[in-house]
């Protein structure tokens, strides 16, 4: 709750407005000290702003911090911390400049997150007041200047250009400056043990692409297009890349895909791949994604929630501009059909939401979004659209907007009446299905897999050509696909040549159908079956390898040994599952049975990405061999920073507390957890 008469939801507006009409932030060098250890940052802060209108106070957002020492040159002000911020007090004057400085010190909650080994940062739209002193609006924008000391076995990357970096007895401070302004929210930081590759772009901008040591074979495959993806932006938008230099930095833990911190994008390292993880599991989208936020995000930026899409869309629409001049047309329509069915079966559940709808989910501000770019495209024209785009970064860079800016300019480039368009794409709730649809069917591709599709219904003996014709070399990946999943149709005598003519594909995604789709596994197929453990895919291994353990007992061994070794994703998918069935296998390698299962169990452990453990979770649940450090595990990932890991391990801990036996044990462990963990754990037995 803001003090100062900033009481409710109502006041809590006004005086943010008010805020931003009396002051503008311009500026702040940030001397931090960030202490990985003890959880906590400090720093020497220098603030300048503008004073817009006469005032005695104006403030700074910060969340539980602390005011060590005033060092203000010039003038003398008062500061005062409270819970949500820093009051600033001065009989400031309009139109005056002013230079304030002070210390501060914070134990973030939240937004600065500390592992033994990485420490990274994440605003996601006004977070980042609880590990710097800033303004939460996005509408507030300021140059962040950022010296970081860090233990000098890590490497520190923030927002900005590296001027240098000085070692202490301790610590090495690294020094970062930026010459754009930009919403606070954009201020990142990045600590680790990280090396880094740099390359050049063709307009000469710095792409700095970092990794972890023992990482450094799947640098390449991590970061394959990345060069080629950046030159397609600059040159399809039309507008030079805004920034000084652009870094990715992958972190473990992290709460999303990617987050596209200006000149900074942190992403998850579960899409760190080798080449064969490439095929199932690349960051080749995410990379596009938060590439195109550095204009559409960071350089214009949504006024409020309203207008969400512009940044959401944008970077969805130019994401898979990018990846068509990669993976091609085809990939291209594949992927708006996809969209396409997940929109139409909420719209037609009665769920649709309009775009401009300030609490739309993700769905309708990412993918209907990046339609309505689709469509506006194609009404206006490519010249128009890319001329509109292009004036509309420009007019209004380093700003904020809105809606009817970007529209005010696709009218004035096109000369077409926008009204419709902004009635059925932007503000109506359902979505235009029948126009996605002749969009769609522009495609030859698509209308070839629509007529596929088609036959679903038709009997097999009926389709039998057409389906064999599919997965006849030259293949389409899709409509392969799609003729292995209609062969279930079919008697197995009719299909079994069919079949086997699928399992002579190179294509692994028709090869991925098969190992998904025959279940169960027809013993005629046996042996082609046996095939798909040798292709290069790690989904389709690990799919392949439980159903063979599965249905053939007998032949459990040959299988495990085939598989032995193998690891799969960042996850260990493969490694985990092998280390289970390898367990619950008998007479099989029984000496090694007990370091198999400790393997196992090492996985929930705090020192593993979330990924990890929760793979290991599910494991151990489904054999029935948690330890009860493995349940100490489990209560600590239901207090994980990232939601959905945390929601996944709350969940399975309401499964095994209807369990009397396995409530049981969790009250003994009560004793052994913080006072934090023991009173939520009490709540939860007593429920």
């Amino acid at each position: 709750m803001w003090k100062f008469f900033c009481l409710g939801l109502f006041f809590t507006s006004f005086c943010v407005a008010q805020q931003l009409e009396i002051v503008d932030f311009q500026q702040v060098d940030a001397q931090l000290e960030i202490n990985p250890s003890e959880k906590n940052v400090k720093g020497n802060l220098s603030y300048r702003f503008k004073i817009l209108q006469k005032t005695d106070s104006i403030y700074l957002d910060a969340k539980n911090m602390r005011v060590n020492e005033i060092q203000t040159t010039g003038i003398k002000v008062s500061l005062r911390a409270a819970a949500d911020k820093i009051w600033i007090s001065y009989p400031f004057q309009q139109n005056i400049e002013y230079e304030i400085q002070f210390k501060y010190q914070a134990e973030p909650e939240q937004a600065m997150y500390f592992f033994d080994d990485q420490v990274w940062t994440q605003g996601q739209g006004k977070y980042t007041s609880h590990w710097l002193p800033s303004m939460d609006d996005v509408n507030d924008k300021m140059i962040f200047n950022l010296s970081v000391a860090s233990p000098r076995e890590f490497t520190v990357i923030a927002n900005g250009v590296l001027q240098g970096k000085e070692d202490s007895e301790e610590n090495t401070h690294w020094n970062f400056t930026m010459e754009k302004p930009m919403s606070s929210y954009l201020a990142a930081i990045a600590i680790g043990k990280f090396q880094k590759q740099t390359l050049t772009s063709s307009s000469g901008i710095p792409l700095e692409n970092y990794y972890l040591p023992e990482d450094a074979s799947k640098l390449e495959p991590t970061y394959r297009y990345t060069g080629a993806m950046f030159d397609f932006l600059e040159k399809e938008i039309g507008v030079a890349y805004p920034w000084q230099n652009y870094k990715q930095v992958p972190v473990r833990d992290f709460l999303y895909a990617g987050m596209e911190n200006t000149s900074l994008t942190l992403f998850s390292n579960a899409f760190v791949v080798d080449s064969i993880a490439f095929v199932d599991r690349n960051y080749v989208n995410v990379n596009a994604h938060e590439l195109a936020h550095q204009w559409f995000g960071n350089m214009v930026t949504a006024k409020s929630s309203e207008h969400h899409w512009l940044q959401e869309g944008f970077a969805t629409y130019y994401a898979l501009l990018a990846e068509r001049e990669i993976f091609g047309e085809d990939y291209f329509y594949w992927k708006l059909y996809q969209t396409t069915e997940q929109l139409k079966e909420l719209s037609d559940q009665g769920k649709g939401e309009a775009i401009l709808n300030p609490n739309a989910s993700s769905l309708t501000f990412y993918q209907k979004g990046a339609w309505a770019l689709h469509i506006l495209r194609e009404k206006v024209g490519d010249a128009a659209f890319k001329t509109a785009v292009k004036n509309y970064l420009n007019t209004h860079a380093f700003q904020s907007v809105t809606t009817d800016d970007f529209l005010a300019e696709v009218e004035k480039t096109s000369g077409v009446d926008l009204q419709t368009f902004r009635k059925d794409w932007l503000e109506q709730s359902a979505f235009l299905a029948s126009e996605a649809l002749q969009s769609l069917i522009k495609s030859n591709f698509i209308r070839e897999y629509l007529e596929l599709s088609a036959l679903t219904p038709i009997p097999f003996s009926e389709k039998k050509e057409q389906l064999t014709k599919y997965i006849t070399a030259p293949v389409n990946d899709y409509l392969g696909q799609e003729a292995v999943y209609q062969l279930s149709s079919g008697t197995f005598v009719n299909t079994k040549p069919v079949y086997a003519k699928a399992f002579q594909s190179k294509s692994l995604f028709i090869r991925q159908a098969l190992a998904v789709s025959l279940n169960p596994i027809p013993e005629a197929l046996l042996t082609e079956y046996e095939t798909l453990l040798e292709d290069d895919s790690y989904l389709t291994i690990e799919v392949a390898l439980y159903n063979l353990w599965f249905q053939f007992p007998e032949y459990r061994a040959v299988y495990l040994n085939k598989t032995e070794g193998m690891i799969g994703f960042s996850n260990k998918n493969i490694r985990q599952l092998w280390l289970a069935l390898a367990w619950l296998t008998e007479e099989y390698k029984e000496e090694q049975k007990p370091y198999y299962l400790h393997e196992l169990r090492r996985y929930t452990s705090s020192i593993h990405s979330f990924e990890i453990r929760e793979t290991a979770f599910q494991l151990l649940t489904g054999i029935q061999e948690l330890t009860d450090i493995n349940l100490k595990d489990l209560i600590d990932a239901c207090f994980h920073p990232n939601w959905r890991f945390t929601k996944s391990s709350r969940d399975l801990l309401d499964q095994l507390l209807k369990d009397p036996v396995m409530k049981t044990r969790f009250n003994s462990l009560k004793s052994q957890l913080s006072e934090e963990k023991a009173l939520w754990l009490e709540y939860k037995l007593a429920v």
